[in-house]
């Protein structure tokens, strides 16, 4: 069993900047792809980033060139550095891992809440 916690949510400025962080607990996910997803208030859930246990990446074109995941396998982490960022980036962000298929995800975390002012 894995266990996900987000952190680094908050309320930013059209424009800015955000690092989101997840810490997984419970086993290593050194060889696990990693990523992210977000829910805007009354859309569904989507695909924001992935990185493979090689460090393969793949983004969602609303995010490509603003967006920059990565991972630090020795601290079980994963980061989502947030530039350049648009109202339409407010969300819910959710830490997901082990990819099951295509973007379908064993383990969730609770989510961290990111608002963009305009």
């Amino acid at each position: 069993q894995v266990q996900l916690v987000e952190s680094g949510g908050g309320l930013v400025q059209a424009g800015g900047s955000m690092r989101l962080s997840c810490a997984a607990s419970g086993r290593t996910v050194s060889t696990y792809t990693m990523g992210w997803f977000r829910q805007a208030p009354g859309k569904e859930r989507e695909f924001v980033a992935s990185i493979s246990g090689s460090h393969d990446t793949n983004y969602a074109d609303t995010v490509k060139g603003r967006f920059t995941i990565s991972r630090d396998n020795a601290k079980n982490t994963v980061y989502l550095q947030m530039n350049s960022l648009k109202p339409e980036d407010t969300a819910v962000y959710y830490c997901v891992t082990r990819r099951i298929s295509g973007y379908e995800y064993r383990y969730w975390g609770q989510g961290t809440q990111v608002t963009v002012s305009s």
